[in-house]
């Protein structure tokens, strides 16, 4: 096990993720000690070691009246944010249960680009008190502004309403005087809080001075600890204490106050009134960081856009898609390349895109390709500098291994070859390249990875032999076809069939039933095409493989993307209305007449994030692929076993779209990151495998881990290797490593599916070797 004091932050990290927290400052942790130290009486206490720690409570207090502007109402010293949340939400619903029965249909507003922790809260209250209100977003325009129309229709029926000051996506500021007017002109007595969590620091506060009944902040926002926070409450706002008990802070907020947390705040807010001290910087500062970091952004990424119109946001914010990469492209590179930002969603093969561009209603792919920057009111100069420096040496990684096109006129030698397979929303796309000849063909692309294909292309110059669909859906968008009219001059689509098989291909091959089939080069390689009809009517299957004189024998075969077919775990649904369990029965066999238990099938959808399957492994866990495969089943048995598999699909919520899968998956083994040396220097044989990207490899390279090699073998790439070393699965031993762990648990897992005997992985990766 790692010790703790081991776990520190990377030379040279540039942070830039303080939107999320902040590091904090060392007058504040200075402060945390000592009280921790030197002041640990309980303000409770009546002697003298409780009455100091009461003057440091009260101090801060007084101090955060300052920073605020709230020279009367209630000032309770809280955990953070989501508990001011909650006692300000609890306090409104318990005092509105008396009169939501009064209104015929009672409401509770929020912005739609809130914070969850405000929408959820009120769902959840709303339920457990019985207040019977409809939870209702308030929307947004284009830049993130609260729709005033909505709020005057709207907020005659308001129970509460809940904004916030700033939102924590995009930095995006409401005007608090024109929406305490539209607000109070509408209905002057409904309860009102105000998230200024993004806000303090940033913007100049006047709680009193407005109409705001709750006004919740958070430490670790503005450079204090995890754990403490303000909550501010209006004279003769209703107030129930969420937390009884004791009857600390004047019976409003019960449980021993966190003395050292609140010690550090009042460091923080001292420096905040100090107008001769300058760590925290002015507006005009904060502005000319922002233009700083936006034109090094734009210098490189051409195809840069930002989220968010900066008129109307806080200048500490960044929030930016890239046309053509994905949040997981640009945030896995930066943090190879020591620069910690957000992304905008979900860093997993499942995509989803942020909920606040949704309603600001940006494209799909800026929602789902979102990047948030973020730097605090206590940056430097210099660290500013640091940033933009980093961040050109990062985006260079991304051009050698054309993801972005350079705008210089130079040769690119890019690492592509061979098969790679690229997920998006658990969509697979396999890309085939032959480095030697500059060929390259598609599988199943999706419109999320046109632009990058389109890259990869231009950047090497190379000849797009085909690009493929094994199946289409009715109504399904033809992505291929969309695909291949970019190349219009190296493809026909006039040419191709629905599929984009050109129609004027004769070469014909000999199968391992002697049957023939059409089939097109690729490379030194060739790829053959067998129709495969039961999951669509019109799915097919490519193989790929070395032809010996017109001959593709089965063993020869490297790959087949059988689309949904066959998956790893389960056979593809066929209760589609272009679906025929008939036709699949006889496609599963005839399909089985051509390969070997052993050829590596590659699926269009991946669910468990395995990559590849083949009929050996499929037949361990599916009886009725054993059955169709061993001959035991009529097409009559086979359609009755299959209705009962597909039924199960819709019974079962986990299940996927396209098929019913349902394997269990042996874990890996781990190497504890705290061991990870002396199981280097236990197993000096041992191959360590970077799973990561090519880009992120080169973002910040690391060629050994103590003497031993580190191999970059990507993740997308890790089913070229499988068919590439299938003579090597007992030796040597193999230790996957990544960014965090999870890319190297799914490497590792799906070794040791194929067969790979020595396998390992290390939880937490990178981010916890020193």
């Amino acid at each position: 096990m790692i010790n703790l004091t081991d776990i520190q932050p990377q030379s040279d990290e540039i942070y830039l993720d303080n939107n999320a927290t902040t590091p904090v400052l060392p007058q504040a942790a200075e402060a945390a000690i000592h009280t921790m130290n030197l002041c640990y009486g309980n303000p409770s206490s009546s002697h003298m070691t409780g009455i100091r720690a009461k003057y440091i409570l009260e101090s801060t207090r007084k101090l955060a009246r300052q920073v605020t502007g709230a020279t009367d109402g209630e000032i309770i010293f809280t955990s953070g944010a989501t508990e001011g949340i909650q006692t300000s939400i609890i306090s409104a619903l318990i005092a509105a249960r008396a009169t939501a029965s009064l209104i015929t249909k009672p409401v509770l507003l929020y912005g739609a680009t809130e914070h969850k922790a405000v929408p959820e809260t009120l769902k959840h209250w709303n339920q457990i008190l019985n207040i019977g209100a409809e939870v209702v977003a308030i929307p947004v325009d284009g830049n993130g502004i609260l729709d005033f129309d909505f709020i005057a229709k709207h907020v005659g029926n308001a129970l509460m309403v809940c904004t916030m000051a700033a939102n924590n996506e995009t930095g995006v500021f409401q005007d608090l005087t024109a929406l305490q007017n539209i607000i109070r002109s509408n209905n002057p007595d409904v309860l009102w809080m105000v998230d200024c969590v993004q806000a303090l620091g940033k913007i100049s506060l006047d709680l009193t001075n407005t109409s705001i009944d709750y006004a919740p902040f958070s430490g670790h926002k503005l450079y204090g600890p995890k754990g403490i926070g303000v909550l501010y409450v209006r004279d003769n706002a209703p107030y129930t204490p969420f937390i009884a008990g004791g009857g600390q802070e004047s019976g409003l907020r019960s449980g021993t106050e966190n003395l050292p947390g609140i010690a550090s705040l009042n460091a923080i807010f001292k420096l905040l009134n100090d107008e001769n001290d300058d760590t925290f910087k002015s507006h005009d500062v904060l502005v000319s960081y922002r233009a700083q970091l936006e034109k090094t952004l734009r210098e490189v990424f051409p195809a840069i856009v930002f989220n968010h119109d900066f008129a109307y946001s806080l200048p500490t914010t960044l929030n930016f898609s890239v046309k053509g990469l994905s949040s997981k492209d640009i945030m896995d590179l930066f943090d190879a390349a020591k620069i910690r930002v957000s992304s905008g969603s979900a860093c997993s093969s499942k995509v989803s895109g942020s909920f606040v561009l949704d309603a600001m209603n940006k494209p799909r792919w800026q929602s789902e390709g979102a990047i948030r920057m973020s730097f605090g009111p206590a940056n430097t100069q210099d660290e500013i500098d640091k940033a933009c420096a980093a961040i050109k040496d990062a985006v260079s990684a991304l051009k050698n291994s054309c993801l972005i096109l350079s705008d210089a006129d130079e040769i690119i030698d890019s690492n592509a070859d061979g098969l790679q397979q690229w997920i998006y929303d658990q969509q697979c796309t396999w890309c085939y390249v032959d480095k030697n000849k500059k060929e390259i063909l598609l599988i199943d692309p999706v419109p999320e990875i046109a632009s990058k294909f389109e890259t990869l292309v231009n950047c090497q110059d190379f000849n797009v032999k085909a690009v493929l669909a094994t199946h289409l859906h009715q109504h399904q968008e033809d992505c291929a076809e969309m695909i291949r009219n970019v190349f219009t001059g190296k493809l026909s689509s006039e040419s191709c069939d629905s599929l984009g098989w050109d129609k004027s291909v004769t070469q014909q091959v000999s199968l391992e039933n002697d049957t023939l089939a059409y089939a097109i080069t690729i490379g030194d390689k060739v790829l053959a095409k067998i129709d495969i009809p039961g999951h669509t009517d019109n799915s097919v299957a490519y193989l790929l493989g070395e032809a010996k004189q017109g001959r593709l024998a089965a063993e020869d075969i490297e790959y087949v993307f059988a689309g949904d077919t066959l998956q790893i775990g389960g056979i593809g649904r066929s209760d589609l209305n272009t679906s025929d369990s008939v036709q699949m029965h006889h496609s599963l066999r005839s399909l089985a007449q051509v390969i070997t238990e052993h050829t590596l099938i590659c699926p269009t959808h991946d669910y468990q994030q395995l990559f590849i399957t083949t009929l050996a492994l499929e037949k361990q866990t599916n009886p009725v692929l054993a059955d169709v495969l061993a001959k035991k089943l009529s097409d009559e048995q086979f359609v009755e076993a299959k209705l009962e598999l597909d039924q199960s699909i819709n019974n079962d919520t986990q299940s996927a779209l396209c098929g019913n899968i349902k394997a269990d998956i042996e874990p890996s083994i781990d190497v504890d990151p705290g061991d990870f040396s002396q199981f280097l220097a236990s197993n000096p044989d041992v191959m360590i495998f970077d799973v990561r990207e090519p880009h992120e490899f080169e973002a910040n390279r690391r060629e050994y881990i103590r003497d031993q090699k580190i191999i970059n073998v990507p993740l997308t790439q890790i089913t070229h290797f499988v068919n590439t070393h299938k003579a090597a699965k007992t030796q040597p031993s193999y230790v996957c490593i990544c960014r965090s762990g999870s890319r190297s648990d799914a490497a590792a897992k799906t070794l040791k599916r194929m067969g790979f005997e020595n396998v390992y992985h290390v939880p937490g990766g990178f981010a916890l070797l020193s």
